[in-house]
């Protein structure tokens, strides 16, 4: 066993370089991706004691059941697959195996879950109640604006640079996943906002002169994902809010809010840096009048189809 848990383990170092480096993948899909690796792995050493290139399909079959056994749910049923088809792609591009044993083993079908949303009215409720008499507080308030006006993910908001601010055009320069940067336009509240924060921000900065993230915490260094959900909760707590909300809830507000007003489901897939319309679709859960208004204004050259139904049923 010893010898074929060395050869995962090199395997596994291969693998990590190459989503890391060559694919670019974030470094929370990167750990993500090795999580389930190395549990993959452990199963099948357990199972059989096998390498990797001696892999069969019949083997990830039992893997995926084992999932179902333990009671995992269907959408991490998917993502475990997916993890070991791109280890087995991998593999192939390596040109360690000929064929991916993975490659032809169904997906668990899954719903998608939507998360709640956020009205206007709850977002500033949200905000307002956060105690802005302190620099944390003008930071925070300023972090939950930038996160609802701008789409924002929570890696992106706590990633945001100085030089990613360009508040004379109205915009912010976003660094997404895969490195891959898009324009967004920033609201005249969320500058203000921001602009009160960075007044704040210099005596911390002082702290750590070489650090250029816009929002620190208080010993001037980057602040967590942890530290965003936190703060976010306890916002939440105070509003008197009932629901479950998360920095994605914002997220999700925020698209929503922009179809609603009318915005074109590609223009959101630009604001969000969806890179597959696909993803976008999911905040499609409006009334039937506005998503026809969505495909006529999209599929022109379908809009007679439309005609007879014209009271939207």
């Amino acid at each position: 066993m010893a010898q074929n848990t060395k050869k995962w383990e090199e395997a596994g170092r291969r693998y990590r370089t190459h989503i890391r480096i060559e694919k670019h993948l974030a470094a929370n899909t990167v750990d993500s991706y090795m999580h389930d690796l190395r549990q993959f792995a452990h199963f099948i050493l357990r199972q059989w004691d096998v390498e990797p290139r001696k892999v069969e399909r019949e083997m990830i079959e039992r893997y995926v059941t084992w999932l179902y056994d333990r009671g995992r749910e269907k959408s991490t049923q998917a993502r475990a697959l997916s993890g070991v088809r791109s280890f087995f792609d991998f593999l192939l591009l390596d040109e360690r195996i000929e064929a991916s044993p993975a490659e032809f083993i169904a997906t668990p079908k899954f719903g998608r879950h939507l998360p709640d949303v956020l009205s206007t009215a709850e977002i500033d409720r949200i905000i307002a109640a956060v105690d802005t008499t302190s620099p944390k507080g003008r930071r925070d308030a300023a972090m939950l604006e930038v996160l609802y006006s701008c789409g924002l993910r929570v890696s992106e908001l706590i990633s945001l640079r100085l030089g990613d601010l360009f508040f004379g055009e109205g915009y912010i320069r976003v660094v997404g996943k895969g490195d891959k940067q898009r324009i967004v336009p920033i609201s005249g509240v969320a500058r203000e906002r921001v602009c009160r924060w960075l007044e704040d921000r210099q005596e911390m900065a002082a702290k750590s002169r070489t650090e250029d993230t816009v929002f620190l915490n208080n010993r001037g260094k980057p602040l967590s994902r942890v530290m965003v959900f936190t703060f976010l909760r306890q916002a939440v707590l105070r509003a008197g809010i009932d629901k479950r909300v998360s920095p994605h809830t914002f997220r999700h507000s925020f698209a929503t809010h922009l179809l609603e007003g009318g915005a074109g489901i590609r223009q959101v897939q630009d604001m969000l840096g969806h890179e597959s319309i696909l993803t976008t679709e999911i905040y499609t859960h409006l009334n039937r009048a506005h998503l026809r208004r969505t495909v006529e204004e999209h599929l022109p050259m379908s809009t007679h189809r439309w005609e007879v139904d014209s009271d939207g049923e």
